[in-house]
């Protein structure tokens, strides 16, 4: 009889190179839900949205939304997200 394991993403980002490789493959599949999914796993492996929340400076009330699957960030939302995590916006050719 085989096992199933509940897979949760968070546990496999323990550090900031993996959570730039997380967003960066997610950023190419060019859904934005799937952005704020990821944002959302990032979130959890890094203490949390509250955790997260004091880290950017947006509220965690503010941050739940933002990151809730009908989130609609502004681009500074994001940008504040990103520093966060350590992470930074970079644009390259298509």
């Amino acid at each position: 009889m085989s096992k199933t394991v509940k897979y949760n993403t968070s546990d496999y980002l323990n550090s900031p190179e993996e959570v730039a490789a997380y967003i960066e493959a997610v950023l190419e599949e060019d859904d934005p839900a799937l952005l704020l999914m990821a944002l959302r796993n990032v979130a959890e492996s890094q203490g949390g949205v509250a955790m997260m929340a004091e880290q950017s400076g947006l509220s965690r009330e503010s941050l739940y939304r933002t990151l809730s699957k009908n989130g609609n960030p502004k681009i500074s939302t994001l940008m504040s997200i990103m520093k966060a995590l350590g992470l930074h916006l970079s644009v390259k050719a298509a």
